[in-house]
């Protein structure tokens, strides 16, 4: 047994527990009331503003954007859900005792296992994020700056959380540490809301903070990121012509990321990966 062979038996398991099952109804339940509530908001909006371009582009802006936060919070909560117990609830059910009997390294499980857990996350978050862009597109035209980046991105993000989580596996029992790791997340979220606040009000100080505390677990700013790449390209153009303040909403991102943020996040997620192949090289199963 190698890698790849615990990672074709770990997308099995999930088959089998119907883990992918559910996890596609709810996802299209998601999307078919995105498609609805997108198609009436948009129309009501075109008939008040009496065909107001603008107001159109920020509607369509607008809805897009919170939909895919909403994609991004439902894979940040699946890569959570995935890795908290990928190690530890193992080793509780004595399985990693069976499993690490045959000839496989301790590595070579957590490389595959990590691997399963990253193809299913990769794969919910382009397909949800295409589908509600696709939508956008049906109803109003909808394009984004760089679809593709922006995508990238988002996956970047459940990559980290995933690492984040796998590597708290291999040192916490599965209770602790998703409370530790749903704590982190949430850390971040908030570093954003206050990062975006102290630079509306122009405090430096309050941006400075919740920037620093949003680096403990980059999750929030690459969603940041991701979002500027998702916004339309037409709207940007059009506030941008007229002087006005893009990005003025607490969830999105009003300029594309760093080169220093993306990496400090693939250096974050090398280093979390070196961290739990050590520990769980000296865990005692």
């Amino acid at each position: 047994m190698n890698a790849l062979q615990v990672t074709r038996w770990t997308l099995q398991e999930a088959l089998r527990r119907r883990l992918l099952l559910g996890l596609l109804l709810l996802s299209a339940a998601f999307v078919a009331l995105f498609a609805v509530g997108f198609m009436l908001l948009y129309r009501e909006v075109e008939e008040d503003s009496g065909g107001d371009q603008l107001a159109a582009l920020l509607a369509a802006n607008i809805l897009t954007v919170l939909g895919l936060y909403a994609v991004q919070f439902l894979g940040a909560f699946l890569a959570l859900f995935l890795s908290v117990g990928a190690i530890s609830a193992d080793a509780d059910s004595g399985m990693l005792h069976a499993v690490l009997g045959r000839p496989l390294s301790r590595w070579q499980y957590l490389i595959g296992r990590w691997l399963a857990f990253a193809a299913l996350l990769s794969v919910y978050v382009l397909v949800m994020s295409g589908a509600l862009l696709l939508t956008a597109r049906a109803v109003a035209g909808y394009q984004p700056v760089d679809p593709l980046r922006a995508a990238a991105l988002l996956v970047l993000e459940m990559l980290v959380l995933l690492t984040v989580g796998v590597l708290g596996s291999t040192v916490l029992p599965t209770l602790a540490n998703g409370v530790v790791t749903f704590s982190l997340f949430g850390l971040a979220w908030l570093g954003g809301i206050v990062a975006f606040i102290g630079t509306s009000v122009s405090n430096e100080a309050m941006a400075n903070l919740g920037t620093a505390a949003g680096l403990l677990l980059p999750s929030d700013a690459l969603w940041r990121g991701a979002s500027y790449y998702f916004q339309s390209a037409s709207f940007l153009a059009e506030t941008s012509a007229v002087g006005a303040f893009t990005g003025g909403v607490p969830f999105a991102g009003s300029s594309p990321p760093r080169l220093a943020l993306l990496g400090w996040a693939l250096g974050y997620l090398l280093i979390a990966h070196v961290i739990a192949r050590a520990a769980f090289a000296r865990r005692d199963l």
